[in-house]
């Protein structure tokens, strides 16, 4: 089935989707991705129509509308989104329409040279590699049906703002008088997030400044990536008082960033922390983070007696685990967090909402004080070092005959390889090695309470690790 001329060969789904350069994504290729996706779907006798959703990039409305042209030429309805949206509402789509699945045209952070195409399932989780290894056996090109499904447009973010009304009904209305005290700012660095985020917001009574919301295909010539360095009029404006807290999404709006008046630009570990702390208030349930996401988290989980649920990199395997049972939300060290209730996804905008909501009840430099005081401090910090991906399975067998009793000092109590090798020390501390989905390096990470020990921990792995990759 698959295609021929080599076009087929360049199309491969990684840790999120497929992501090129435009010179690689192109209108070829995306048709060959959505003959797979419909010949996936046949083949799994999922029934059902297919929405199709597309970012704030130049080229993705183009790319989304030749998905839904080769599905529906092969006889299923297509719903394609009115404008560009966050992929969390075309996540929440999947879900709670009678979709067989979605497709997001994204590259989410990456720079505007480049373009990308999700799979989302039925249930708004994204696709594992059971399907994404499948979908590119089935890459070829289109095939056309005897009878065309329809292509309808439809406005996705009204059905996803009145489901988080709902699903945030209970908090808002105890909420609902403090709400108009509340001042945000808001980025949405020129993304999707702009008219869906801000408007939530807004219309939950709350008074937002909005920063770069107006549509830039170029992302004013940078990478929409939520991280401080690209947000300094955002940090301070907060900072200095003119915000009671600071939101800022990424291109596509799945990840979000915090900031407080206090904390500054919030470490992603912290959000994590503090989303779970927040939803153990009104219930019981468990968490999933990464193996490369803070233990902080772990001593919440501990104190209220729950379980933590460690996966391998990647919001897939999370959103996977958060469908054990009684898991109240996931997150990853990297800015995506979802609450199982809502989403089994990353989702940048929802959670805006509900951490007005929790802001309003207790200021969340306070509670980021208290979980602090009670279960930290935790420093976390990594380094990359070069390995061609050839080499890397090589390096990590290796690595398995060499793993030590001791690192820097302190006895290994415990060694987790869901994704590489994580070495747990019976300091507290931890050392992760593990490869770059992305990149020709190994990272190495480390954590423990302080910034020298993490030095010293990290110092140790790369003297562990550099001989094994020569």
């Amino acid at each position: 089935m698959n295609a021929d001329g080599g076009l087929a060969d360049a199309i491969s789904f990684g840790t999120d989707g497929w992501r090129a350069t435009l010179s690689t994504f192109t209108e070829e290729r995306v048709r060959l991705v959505g003959q797979a996706v419909a010949t996936y779907l046949d083949e799994s006798e999922l029934e059902g129509p297919v929405v199709v959703g597309y970012d704030a990039r130049e080229h993705s409305r183009g790319f989304a509308e030749e998905l839904a042209r080769v599905i529906a030429a092969n006889g299923r309805n297509v719903t394609i989104a009115t404008r560009d949206c966050p992929t969390p509402v075309l996540a929440w789509t999947a879900k709670s329409g009678p979709y067989a699945g979605g497709l997001m045209v994204t590259a989410s952070h990456n720079p505007p040279e480049y373009n990308g195409v999700k799979f989302v399932m039925s249930d708004g989780t994204p696709a594992l590699p059971e399907v994404t290894d499948t979908l590119e056996k089935y890459l070829a090109e289109p095939t056309l049906s005897e009878s065309f499904g329809t292509i309808t447009e439809q406005n996705l973010s009204e059905s996803y703002r009145e489901n988080a009304f709902a699903a945030l009904e209970s908090r808002l209305d105890t909420v609902a008088d403090s709400l108009p005290s509340l001042t945000v700012h808001y980025d949405a660095m020129h993304g999707s997030g702009r008219g869906v985020t801000d408007k939530l917001l807004a219309d939950a009574g709350i008074t937002v400044e909005r920063y770069r919301c107006d549509r830039d295909s170029q992302f004013g010539g940078i990478p929409p990536e939520p991280v401080p360095e690209r947000a300094p009029a955002l940090i301070e404006a907060v900072e200095s008082g003119e915000a009671d807290l600071g939101f800022i999404n990424d291109g596509d709006a799945d990840r979000v960033g915090i900031v407080t008046p206090e904390h500054g630009y919030l470490d992603p570990n912290v959000v994590l922390a503090l989303l779970y702390d927040i939803l153990l208030e009104t219930e019981a349930g468990g968490v999933v983070r990464t193996v490369s996401t803070s233990s902080l988290v772990d001593g919440i989980a501990a104190t209220a007696d729950e379980s933590v649920h460690e996966t391998a990199v990647g919001f897939k395997w999370v959103a996977a685990a958060m469908g054990g049972d009684n898991v109240l939300c996931g997150g990853e060290e990297s800015g995506g967090y979802g609450v199982t209730s809502h989403l089994r996804n990353k989702d940048g905008v929802f959670l805006t909402l509900l951490f007005c909501t929790a802001e309003t009840e207790q200021p969340l430099d306070d509670r980021i004080d208290a979980i602090l005081d009670a279960h930290g401090p935790i420093v976390q910090d990594r380094i990359s070092l070069d390995c061609p991906d050839d080499r890397k399975a090589g390096v990590l067998e290796a690595l398995a005959d060499h793993l030590p009793e001791m690192v820097a000092g302190a006895a290994v109590d415990t060694v987790n390889d869901v994704d590489g090798f994580k070495i747990v020390l019976d300091d507290g501390g931890w050392l992760l090695v593990r490869p770059s989905g992305t990149e020709p390096k190994l990272r190495i990470y480390a954590e423990a309470d302080s910034k020298a020990r993490v030095s010293e921990l990290l110092d140790a792995g790369e003297e562990l690790i550099e001989p094994l990759v020569r």
